[in-house]
């Protein structure tokens, strides 16, 4: 295959993004575990392989390891933060320790102008996380710059078309991280720019087509933006073989099932079945605090439910989700930590019945957007924000009840209403409400009051993996804050979350 990118995975969180940093450059790049086997990546035959960064140290026995062959395949690679090292390590380098670690903005000085640099301005902010350091480099290499704290921030051996980079060039924070990410794949690799979403439909369509072979089809259908791309680019695969099977859990914002029910069963005409569960899920879910057994029991009905709905539908083998990458990085893997657990990634039981199809799962948010563009899907669809699948169950704090999640839904579309009137409501990532498990004084018509109060949660995002709080104007917080507890019942005061991913996430729970 020509022109295309491989990514080793070395376990870290950004990998995924660096895949994607890769694809909105229209070049097509695949994530690879790092100990694929030398025989898979010649049959790959990259264009150029990328080694990640990973949350392990190249000096402990165990840490993950390649096989040297790879350096003489005579593709260019790029180490970004331990991939760095680990190139540097087995190409006869030296890494240890550093006697104080690296974390966050930095500021990089260019001292020797490479391909990987080119038209990179010095002084630029990178992103950097690392607690080891390069210590001596290996035969052939040169240092092409520093921060303050790091002597090695990037290396090179341009004779063999080796590269590496203490930072993380795929996150925003580095500012100019994807023009150095474009430098190998255009000036160092000589890609051409020949990858877009609608060659992503195609073969998606086409594999779904070989994997299912005229077996019908079940999708767990949310109205979100992605179960509903997910639906509609598996209905263009398979047609009426697919059935979506709407489960309305009582969590959902307000008019949300309505919503799902119009537009998905009379507009465009999938077939839909809706099942109403709410009194199950509640049942379930009676007493429970932890959030972590709020997903994984969400997770379980989820599937028990479309079990038994399939049992009514003959031969349903498959079923679809709208699983993005996000969902799966956090939920963590063999080499990443599980941040928190996905209903629809970490929930689902080992016993499950049916074989999983997951069109979206390799995408972030953005690139889900653009498929649902091209195929069509009405704008209020595409660009809907994003909803988790456990629904208010995460939003309302510790233990839940009937009367928390009509406070919520209330409080929450309110906060809807207020940001799409303000025109921003597609600059903002995630905006909505969460009742915490607490009340507080308040005073209401010279009354005592002793009522919840509710926390505001807005951000700005790329890919979900980090996040800023929205700097909403001080009118529209005003607004949203008079309207909630005026309109409202059992809310007396509201606060707004300025915490930021990293170290919050985006969610409470």
């Amino acid at each position: 295959m020509n022109d295309n990118i491989l990514i080793l995975d070395f376990g870290g969180q950004y990998s995924q993004l660096i895949a994607r940093r890769v694809r909105e450059a229209n070049v097509y790049s695949v994530i690879y575990p790092y100990d694929t086997n030398i025989a898979d990546i010649k049959d790959l035959d990259p264009d150029g392989i990328i080694f990640s960064g990973g949350p392990n140290s190249v000096t402990i026995n165990g840490a993950p390891m390649i096989n040297k062959e790879i350096f003489n395949l005579g593709i260019p690679i790029l180490g970004i933060c331990y991939g760095m090292q680990l190139m540097a390590k087995l190409m006869g380098g030296k890494v240890q320790k550093a006697k104080y670690g690296e974390y966050g903005k930095a500021k990089i000085n260019i001292f020797k102008e490479d391909d990987l640099f080119l038209n990179i301005d010095n002084y630029s902010q990178v992103w950097m996380s690392h607690g080891d350091q390069v210590l001596e480099l290996p035969e052939g290499f040169n240092i092409t710059a520093e921060t303050e704290m790091t002597s090695m921030a990037a290396i090179s051996n341009p004779e063999k078309n080796f590269y590496g980079v203490q930072f993380h060039p795929e996150v925003v924070h580095t500012v100019q991280g994807k023009n150095i990410i474009r430098n190998f794949i255009y000036k160092i690799c000589q890609v051409q720019a020949s990858w877009n979403m609608a060659d992503y439909i195609n073969n998606k369509v086409k594999d779904i087509k070989n994997k299912v072979n005229g077996q019908k089809i079940i999708c767990g259908l949310s109205g979100g933006v992605d179960s509903a791309v997910a639906s509609t680019l598996v209905y263009k695969a398979v047609g009426k073989q697919l059935t979506c099977i709407f489960v309305d859990h009582g969590l959902l914002r307000k008019g949300e099932a309505e919503q799902v029910k119009r537009t998905f069963g009379e507009e465009f005409n999938i077939p839909l079945v809706y099942v109403d569960a709410r009194e199950r899920f509640l049942d379930k879910l009676s007493g429970v605090k932890d959030p972590e057994k709020k997903r994984k029991i969400i997770g379980r009905e989820f599937i028990r439910v479309f079990e038994e709905e399939a049992a009514k539908l003959e031969d349903a083998k498959y079923l679809v989700q709208g699983t993005i990458y996000s969902d799966v990085v956090e939920s963590g893997n063999d080499t990443t930590s599980t941040i928190k657990s996905h209903h629809n990634v970490g929930g689902l039981p080992e016993d499950m019945n049916f074989s999983l199809i997951e069109p979206l799962r390799n995408l972030f948010k953005d690139e889900v957007r653009r498929i649902g563009e091209v195929l069509g899907l009405p704008e209020d669809i595409v660009w809907r924000q994003p909803f988790p699948g456990p629904g208010l169950a995460i939003r309302v704090i510790g233990k839940i009840d009937r009367e928390k999640l009509e406070i919520l839904r209330d409080a929450d579309a309110i906060i809807q209403e207020e940001i799409k009137e303000a025109g921003i409501y597609k600059e903002i990532w995630q905006s909505f409400a969460v009742l915490p498990d607490l009340k507080s004084v308040g005073v209401m018509g010279d009354v005592r009051t002793y009522g919840y109060p509710l926390i505001l949660r807005a951000v700005t995002s790329d890919d979900a993996m980090t996040a800023d709080w929205a700097r909403l104007p001080y009118s529209l917080l005003e607004t949203i804050s008079n309207r909630i507890v005026n309109e409202v019942k059992s809310i007396n005061r509201v606060v707004y979350d300025i915490t930021s991913k990293p170290p919050g996430t985006i969610e409470w729970e």
